[in-house]
């Protein structure tokens, strides 16, 4: 089975506008680039257009390469007190002289619609989730999409990170699944990912997960945007070793990368929700 994000995602985004317009909510988005990156602004041109699609204000916050950290803060905070702003998206690397966490920390948790703030992430692991990172929580609207269950399988998570690896492991453990993580300092790699029935791999290596390291059956996410020695766009799962003994599996590009896209229209809404519940934060 192909789970195909770029399907569910347009199902996803079509039931949004639907709520949007019926609700009387006007959620707006703000997006926070500093630099001329050209990935980060075909990042950013893509959640606007997303953003247009289902009838969400965008906002752009647009800084110069070598703006300082004080600089990125004082736009943070300048969105952070505007009350027509639902969510705010810091475009994400920033440059090497911005101090890359102090910035995620000055969001304010009530528009963090990245769910990369201390408070969403500490929320998330203590079990009670209110804003979570896009991709693992696209990830797991897949997963039930297509039926597939999790609770009581074993999952394996590659990869660590603050933005997928980790959250991905909180949202498979609040699901009762049994979880592990592995890492670059993780011993017989192999062995661990062989026994998994979910299979998460967010380490960004360009097809680093064969055939031999799936077992028969499982669920494989592939989480990775590469590109191979032939500059061809690639996941971290060589795709056509794995999907004869995967029973479900996600193609790169039109896997995750839709649903990330998707779940954070999804976060801005559910801000904008909040927000007009408790017009104070």
């Amino acid at each position: 089975m192909i789970l195909n994000g770029k399907t569910l995602s347009e199902k996803r985004l079509n039931l949004l506008k639907e709520e949007i317009e019926e609700s009387g909510i006007h959620p707006s988005l703000a997006t926070v680039l500093v630099g001329e990156d050209p990935a980060s602004q075909m990042y950013v041109r893509m959640k606007h257009k997303a953003c247009e699609k289902v009838g969400i204000t965008s906002v752009r916050a647009e800084l110069p390469a070598e703006a300082t950290t004080a600089e990125v803060l004082a736009t943070v905070q300048k969105l952070n007190d505007d009350p027509d702003v639902s969510g705010i998206l810091v475009q994400l690397p920033l440059p090497p002289q911005v101090d890359t966490q102090a910035v995620i920390d000055a969001v304010s948790p009530e528009k963090d619609v990245d769910g990369f703030h201390p408070v969403s992430i500490g929320r998330l692991y203590s079990g009670h989730p209110e804003l979570v990172p896009c991709t693992p929580q696209g990830i797991m609207t897949m997963l039930a999409e297509y039926g597939i269950e999790i609770a009581g399988k074993n999952a394996v998570v590659v990869g660590r990170s603050v933005d997928v690896g980790r959250p991905m492991a909180a949202l498979l453990l609040n699901a009762d699944a049994t979880v592990t993580i592995c890492h670059s300092r993780t011993r017989d790699l192999t062995r661990i990912m062989q026994q998994a029935d979910i299979l998460v791999s967010g380490i960004g290596k360009a097809r680093f997960v064969t055939g031999e390291m799936v077992k028969e059956g499982a669920v494989v996410i592939d989480v990775g945007i590469n590109h191979d020695e032939n500059g061809k766009l690639c996941g971290d799962v060589d795709f056509d070793s794995v999907v004869g003994k995967a029973s479900a599996i996600t193609p790169v590009p039109g896997g995750v990368g839709p649903m990330t896209i998707a779940t954070l229209m999804e976060n801005t809404l559910k801000a904008a929700r909040a927000r007009s519940c408790n017009p104070a934060q």
